[in-house]
């Protein structure tokens, strides 16, 4: 069914689906990118011609989108063979106890279902206990709770649901959820939840989950750089819409019907299970976080919320802490969200560790309109953080950091084997994330994504820059943090 578009002022679609060999490389040499029958647009949105660089963007963004649907069953049987072998060898200790059973017959094979099987983000950081020197009371509290549900998240049902109930004391499991993309045709969005109760507060954190190294869907989602626009809060990233709820036949209704045969949509879901939750204490909060793509999803889950002039759920938001996140929409969509911030008075803080280059994209130039908003914690390798207006080097691929960022990467690498002394055995890396920063010396960004930084930076950085008043920022020089 073709997507009634009433709901948004304008609109720039791309359907990789429909674009053929010829059409995808005439992208390059026609800027009447409203004439292709890829490009679903009002007539008249487009009414200058395209620049080179906007089309190589969007010829990128159709490519990358067409290879992932056409590897996404190999890639995903490649993923859960690695994640296999991974667990295969924890299960067995290590390398050569395994090695030892395999000639006595006696390996022990891990069970994809089970509470011990991590997921191949999992592998890159084994802790599970919360920080127990980080009491309520402790201004960064939320924030490395967040974290690690943010981290919990990318685990099947059974891992979340013990690791909240028997490691996370006073706290209690409330459901880990697939739901569905109605674009897609899939359940390809994740989340769960838990309530942090005690006789001082009861809080309940919604977390949802990034994008997993070998999820094509996920994937198509993260390049998908179509946009809406939304009359009164500027231009939203498509990809997100879709995987957070987007209907494709009526858009973004208040009120919508849910069980047609398929798993629920994410934003109705979570919006409905929060006023029944929150409803039974009239003091209860709630907060939403999320690492990657999952982070894009919990501000956006706001964006809606305001849209729909949601005033009591706005109100018992505490809060919203994205880790790794991409940008989400146009500069009117940040001062549109900035309105909200004030209005219902909850914070809004995107962590931003090193040269992670999630953060750094989409672009934030005149070829695409992404721009970032709200309280940015920029973090460098000594996990010392400051607020800043904008994450140095903001679009990542720069000929003249490419060098600084190398260096850092390194200093990172050799950090990895010095952590465990300098800050405690709760820091020690292993073997795989070590292999891993190996590949950062050539593709920086990329470690710098993983979730053992975010971890660490919640649990070492410092408490004061969340004792800021707020919705204001200190827009300090940050090229001391860059490496």
């Amino acid at each position: 069914m073709a997507c009634d578009k009433g709901f948004s002022s304008s609109f720039m679609l791309l359907k990789p689906e429909e674009v053929g060999l010829f059409d995808l490389f005439h992208i390059l040499f026609s800027s009447k990118l409203e004439e292709k029958k890829f490009v679903d647009c009002p007539e008249g949105t487009v009414t200058e011609e395209i620049s080179f660089r906007r089309r190589w963007l969007i010829f990128v963004s159709i490519l990358a989108q067409k290879l992932l649907q056409l590897v996404s069953k190999p890639l995903s049987v490649v993923g859960s063979g690695i994640e296999m072998c991974l667990n295969l060898v924890s299960v067995n200790r290590n390398v050569f106890v395994l090695v030892i059973n395999c000639f006595r017959g006696v390996v022990v094979k891990p069970d994809k279902t089970s509470a011990t099987f991590l997921s191949f983000i999992g592998n890159f950081d084994k802790r599970v206990e919360l920080d127990s020197t980080i009491k309520y009371d402790d201004a960064k509290y939320h924030a490395a709770l967040s974290m690690m549900a943010s981290k919990a998240s990318y685990e099947n049902n059974a891992y979340i649901e013990t690791t909240v109930r028997d490691h996370w004391k006073q706290m209690e499991f409330l459901g880990s959820f697939d739901f569905w993309n109605d674009y897609q045709q899939k359940a390809t969005t994740q989340a769960f939840m838990l309530r942090d109760k005690s006789s001082d507060h009861d809080t309940i954190v919604v977390a949802f989950r990034g994008t997993e190294p070998f999820d094509a869907d996920a994937w198509c989602s993260d390049f998908d750089i179509s946009w809406y626009e939304l009359s009164g809060v500027g231009k939203i990233h498509g990809g997100f819409m879709k995987a957070l709820g987007l209907q494709k036949n009526v858009g973004w209704p208040k009120e919508t019907k849910q069980g047609d045969g398929h798993p629920d949509l994410a934003y109705y879901a979570i919006r409905d299970m929060l006023n029944k939750l929150l409803s039974q204490n009239d003091q209860a909060r709630y907060i939403l976080t999320g690492h990657s793509l999952g982070g894009a999803l919990a501000i956006l889950f706001s964006a809606v919320l305001a849209l729909h002039n949601d005033t009591w759920l706005l109100e018992r938001l505490q809060g919203v802490y994205t880790f790794g996140q991409p940008r989400v929409g146009d500069e009117k969509f940040g001062e549109f969200m900035e309105k909200q911030l004030q209005e219902h008075n909850f914070q809004y803080f995107r962590f931003v560790y090193g040269n992670d280059m999630v953060p750094r994209l989409p672009y934030d130039d005149k070829a695409l309109m992404f721009k970032h908003f709200g309280t940015c914690l920029y973090y460098n390798r000594h996990y010392e953080v400051k607020v800043v207006d904008q994450e140095p080097n903001k679009n990542y691929f720069s000929p003249l950091g490419a060098i600084p960022m190398i260096i850092n990467a390194f200093f990172e690498l050799i950090r990895s084997f010095t952590i465990a002394k300098t800050k405690g055995p709760d820091y020690k890396e292993g073997t795989f994330l070590r292999i891993f920063r190996i590949i950062g010396l050539v593709f920086p960004g990329i470690p710098a994504h993983s979730t053992q930084d975010y971890v660490n930076a919640t649990r070492l950085g410092s408490s004061d820059v969340f004792l800021l008043p707020k919705h204001t920022s200190s827009h300090e020089d940050v090229s001391s943090l860059q490496v």
